[in-house]
């Protein structure tokens, strides 16, 4: 791994916390702006959940890229980094949820993000290009990076693990729990705003 993927991958979860902090700070939210970025951050969550029920915990190590199945199923059959895809998903409507400083602090976000994606994903990229050949070769051909296609990608060769819902909430516990606070956090400085 390049030392610039690895340290994108081994600090990923902590990356949006300065971007955050910022939309915290600066934050003038209005009931549009609360309303229309909470269904866009909503929209990213389900992505993630839909996306970890089959992928499972191994998304969220550390370690390094890794990884027992070529996941095929649910949101990777539209597109290969859903997990990605739900992320700047959640962290744009967080931004516009706050307007803190908008748009501009939105866009440095995304473009921030769009990059750490682009660096860990060639990583990951490899690796499953190692373990999965010919699979993943096929997978590549077929299913865009990060722009979903409209109908599902299907390979009955490829091996699937269970699509398990009660491991995806688990997995997802603190982004669930993180994502709730922040939207506590915003509402509560829109009241305050507004008394």
């Amino acid at each position: 791994m390049s030392k610039i993927s690895n340290i994108f991958f081994k600090y990923r979860s902590y990356t949006p916390i300065p971007f955050l902090i910022l939309m915290v700070v600066f934050a003038k939210p209005t009931i549009t702006s609360l309303d229309a970025g909470f269904l866009i951050a909503l929209a990213g969550e389900f992505i993630r959940l839909w996306g970890v029920s089959w992928a499972g915990s191994e998304t969220r190590t550390t370690g390094g890229v890794g990884g027992t199945f070529l996941i095929i199923s649910g949101p990777f059959a539209y597109v290969r980094n859903p997990l990605y895809v739900g992320n700047m998903l959640l962290y744009l409507g967080i931004g516009v949820m706050s307007w803190a400083l908008f748009p501009y602090l939105q866009i440095a976000a995304l473009i921030f993000f769009a990059v750490q994606y682009y660096f860990i994903v060639i990583e990951e990229e490899k690796y499953l290009k190692e373990k999965f050949g010919d699979a993943y070769a096929e997978y590549v051909k077929n299913v865009p990076r990060f722009i979903p296609r409209l109908t599902p990608y299907k390979n009955k060769n490829v091996e699937q693990p269970e699509f398990q819902l009660n491991k995806g909430f688990k997995s997802e516990r603190r982004t669930l729990q993180a994502f709730a606070a922040v939207t506590f956090i915003l509402i509560i400085v829109w009241y305050l705003q507004n008394r």
